[in-house]
């Protein structure tokens, strides 16, 4: 069975529009690697429940408006 959805995220247009804030920067913020932002970023990694909660917190955001489960295209 393959799974008809996936996570995206925004967080590199919320990157932007914090200032242009870093991938480092943001990992340092939720204590992860560099690595782990850019693999969740490019949508190849979907994070833990709690690291997604700690990047939405890092942007002031809620939750959803950061991760989306869509359908795939």
């Amino acid at each position: 069975m393959t799974n008809k959805y996936q996570i995206v995220n925004e967080i590199r247009t919320l990157r932007f529009f914090a200032n242009e804030m870093s991938q480092q920067s943001l990992a340092e913020k939720v204590g992860v690697s560099r690595q782990t932002i850019i693999s969740i970023e490019a949508g190849k990694y979907s994070p833990s429940l709690e690291l997604a909660f700690k990047i939405a917190m890092a942007f002031e955001k809620n939750i959803s408006e950061v991760f989306k489960y869509e359908p795939k295209v």
